[in-house]
């Protein structure tokens, strides 16, 4: 873990790290493809900036799709029930689908949507995560690709946020609880 502090908050990982992190993701997922064509999945809002910057690591003939789910609501715990707000715009069938994700924490979202993906029999599904949480899972589920591997922490920034707050730091940083909102 960094020292650096942000507004407070300490940084866990710096917008370096991440950067070239997710270079080398992209790197391994354009081998992956083989020149095939991707459909890349976002989903909203924490992903965004991830897919972003993972989109352009990837050599490949790529489109974008963005899903909208809620599990969390304000809080810092998962409700447990996943709601899907916004579906894909357009078929995935017989397509390769990466579903691109900020942080894979109790299973529950990235479970659903994979059972609701899989029932559109996409060429290929796979997950990628920035974050994976594996001490907080509930769903057995784990990503393809994954940027970095953290302990039971409360991250913000980058895409990620706590109460829609804080999505559009460059780090990110831990919020520990009863910090300042």
């Amino acid at each position: 873990m960094a020292t650096v502090t942000y507004q407070g908050l300490e940084v866990l990982f710096t917008r370096q790290q991440i950067a070239a992190r997710v270079a080398e993701m992209g790197a391994q997922i354009t081998r992956d493809l083989n020149g095939e064509k991707l459909v890349m999945v976002g989903v909203l809002k924490g992903a965004a900036p991830f897919l972003s910057d993972l989109a352009r690591s990837i050599q490949a003939d790529a489109t974008f799709d963005f899903v909208a789910v809620s599990s969390y609501g304000n809080g810092q715990r998962s409700s447990g029930a996943v709601k899907l707000i916004k579906d894909l715009d357009e078929p995935i069938e017989g397509k390769n689908v990466l579903v691109v994700e900020d942080i894979l924490d109790t299973g529950l979202t990235l479970a659903y949507l994979r059972k609701l993906f899989l029932q559109q029999r996409p060429k290929t599904l796979r997950i990628a995560t920035l974050l994976d949480k594996p001490s907080r899972r509930i769903e057995k589920i784990d990503a393809d690709y994954v940027g970095f591997s953290i302990p039971n922490l409360f991250v913000i920034g980058y895409g990620m946020d706590y109460a829609e707050r804080y999505r559009n730091l460059p780090d990110i940083c831990i919020m520990t609880p009863g910090q300042p909102e």
